[in-house]
């Protein structure tokens, strides 16, 4: 089944890039459209504490909009459809994903400069990334003539599983041309070791089966998020690819500041993976094989027979 790109549409130049680099990938990956227009964001449905008839009135205000982005859809390259919602609701964001399956929902960065909007980009971001949806945040100023070409994979130590909604973005690493480097950021010392096991864990988890071993790049800083903003400066990256994990309350405080730094600072695309919390039992062998051939490589060794 092709992918399907959920666009956060609108008429200001943020959303705009949003939907032209949408609909570049989508002719790429030979997906599917998705124009989403929505003037809130909330984990509560607002429309339960306000008449029925208020809610029914703000629907009909929308229907100009709708019509203006079916007008727009027409410019596109890629055959488009139309959604309109007063309010992105965990359950609206649940129905979408599971109509449009697979999906990735893609978002203009926030602008920090218009706060209305930034808070509206920011909570739809925060409801989807709950929601462990795959996520792609498209930075101003993007090019959208054509699909990333150096794409950045922020790994650590720790093996991981991708997600059925996150295995539907493979091809993307897949497309011709495309480069891969893996960068393990480590603080306050260099970690080969570290390194290492990032690459490893890459290959474990299938997410660059069958593509050339990725390049690996090892950066030190004291904050995560801003040595991987020196790696994609350093690296020339296009798109950085970040793991969002299932962890503990704390690890999950701590995480999700690193992913919210980088969705609302990365010069360049970024799009967020969920990845499932453990190895499942059947998965030591392939670990141990993609061991190996990271071991070989790093080591200027040919692989074992």
């Amino acid at each position: 089944m092709s992918l399907s790109l959920i666009v956060f549409a609108g008429f200001y130049p943020p959303a705009h890039y949003a939907i032209q680099y949408a609909d570049t990938l989508a002719q790429a990956l030979e997906g599917r459209l998705v124009l989403l227009h929505v003037n809130r964001a909330s984990l509560f449905d607002p429309n339960d504490l306000i008449a029925q008839g208020y809610h029914q009135q703000e629907l009909e205000r929308q229907t100009d909009t709708a019509a203006i982005l079916y007008q727009q859809a027409e410019g596109l390259r890629t055959v488009a459809t139309v959604e309109v919602a007063t309010d992105l609701l965990p359950a609206v964001a649940q129905d979408l994903a599971n109509r449009y399956q697979p999906a990735l929902f893609v978002l203009s960065q926030p602008d920090e400069a218009h706060p209305a909007a930034a808070d509206l980009v920011t909570s739809c971001a925060d409801i989807l990334r709950a929601g462990n949806y795959p996520l792609l945040v498209v930075a101003p100023n993007t090019p959208t003539d054509h699909p990333p070409r150096r794409i950045l994979i922020a790994a650590d130590r720790e093996p991981f599983v991708l997600t059925a909604d996150a295995q539907a973005l493979r091809p993307l690493l897949a497309l011709p041309g495309t480069e891969l480097v893996v960068a393990h950021v480590s603080s306050g010392v260099e970690d080969d070791e570290g390194c290492a096991l990032a690459l490893r864990a890459v290959q474990a988890s299938s997410l660059v089966d069958g593509l050339p071993v990725p390049e690996l790049r090892g950066f030190e800083h004291e904050n995560y998020a801003e040595g991987v903003l020196a790696a994609v400066q350093d690296l020339r990256a296009d798109l950085v690819v970040v793991l969002a994990r299932q962890r503990s309350y704390v690890g999950e405080l701590f995480h999700r500041s690193v992913t919210a730094q980088l969705l609302a600072r990365c010069p360049v695309p970024v799009l967020v993976l969920p990845v499932a919390a453990e190895m499942p039992s059947g998965g030591s062998t392939g670990f141990v094989t993609a061991v190996q051939n990271a071991t070989a490589v790093l080591h200027g060794l040919a692989p074992a027979s």
